[in-house]
């Protein structure tokens, strides 16, 4: 485990401190008042993000609904793709298999992200603060909405022997708490935080892949269904965003100043069929 641990923070960390290691912040506040400015920002981000469906547009109502037909086309494969995923298992290296299972692990996510806030608090970087707050509130708000929404849909996991349309609601049977996945939302929402810190496309790409496969490594043990991981992963996207937005509010330092948006398209082609997220 302690391998497994040490190679989350190899492979993340060093990201992080690089893109920040040339900015220093000034400040007035002493080391206690910052802290609770910032834990007082991660409780709002978490109120603001779960206040957002309230003030949802049209296009946020468009997008929604990209998001479910998304969902939806990946549950009308879900069978098919138990099948696929649970015959690459043999020929999955174990290294990833313990690096998808531990990472995506609460206790490990909360230390990785503990380690960015308290870095940024004792070296008085505002910018590296407000990355730490950022992974903290959006793994706290999706992670307390994916352990609400399991117990409340009690969907079937693969491993159960039950098909994916059994459903079992406020079960306390871990084997009906398939519905949506938390390994899958808790590692994407932190590589979808730190890419933030970074404008190329390739070093965004690369920590997407590296927060893909503890999602990816749940369809391989048959813990869940390939719509549970599609529903985390836009979870964790705009979980992201809705706090990031809130932030801008909160610290002088932005490292994503461009305008954030987040669209989904539907793609149907001869031979084509999916949803196509822009971000």
């Amino acid at each position: 485990m302690k391998l497994i641990i040490n190679i989350i923070i190899i492979i993340l960390f060093p990201f992080l401190v690089v893109s920040q290691s040339n900015v220093k912040t000034t400040t007035d506040k002493n080391t206690w008042q910052e802290f609770t400015y910032d834990m007082g920002s991660v409780f709002g981000g978490i109120g603001y993000a779960y206040s957002r469906p309230f003030h949802w547009d049209s296009d946020n109502w468009s997008t929604f609904g990209g998001v479910a037909t998304g969902t939806l086309l990946a549950y009308t494969i879900d069978s098919n793709a138990k099948t696929f995923f649970e015959n690459q298992k043999e020929d999955i290296p174990e290294l990833v298999r313990d690096y998808g299972w531990y990472y995506g692990s609460p206790q490990n996510n909360y230390m990785l992200t503990g380690a960015v806030y308290l870095t940024g608090l004792i070296t008085k970087n505002e910018k590296l603060r407000r990355a730490g707050v950022l992974l903290i509130s959006s793994a706290s708000t999706a992670g307390l909405l994916q352990q609400a929404s399991k117990y409340a849909f009690g969907r079937a996991r693969p491993r159960s022997g039950d098909d994916k349309n059994t459903f079992h609601p406020f079960s306390s049977d871990k084997d009906y708490h398939s519905f949506p996945s938390g390994h899958a939302i808790l590692a994407f929402t932190n590589a979808y935080a730190i890419a933030k810190q970074f404008k190329n496309p390739w070093v965004k790409a690369g920590l997407y892949t590296v927060g893909l496969v503890p999602g990816v490594s749940r369809l391989w043990e048959g813990a869940h269904w390939l719509s549970d991981m599609t529903l985390s992963i836009a979870i964790s996207i705009f979980t992201v965003e809705a706090i990031d937005r809130y932030l801008d509010s909160r610290y002088s330092e932005k490292y994503n100043r461009q305008h954030k948006n987040v669209s989904w398209n539907l793609k149907l082609s001869p031979g084509q069929l999916g949803v196509v997220a822009c971000f």
